[in-house]
């Protein structure tokens, strides 16, 4: 019979407690591998916003400076 309760004392004081911590990492190892996947999105979209904006910018640069060109050629 002791040995009985030894191994209830184990699995009730020991392994239990190494599951529950376990499956705690665990959950919020995917809590984080969401966020970072989500921030990893935000920051692809902001690279992408930040290029089209230059993009833009240098279009209206060039036709600032065609303009430019036109008033001084007259």
């Amino acid at each position: 019979m002791q040995y009985i309760e030894l191994i209830g004392a184990a699995i009730q004081w020991i392994i239990a407690p190494v599951v529950a911590f376990v499956w705690l990492i665990y959950v919020r190892q995917n809590a984080h591998h969401t966020d970072i996947a989500v921030l990893k999105s935000q920051i692809d979209q902001a690279a992408k916003n930040h290029d089209e904006t230059r993009d833009t910018v240098k279009a209206i640069f060039a036709k600032l400076d065609s303009i430019e060109a036109s008033l001084r050629a007259k």
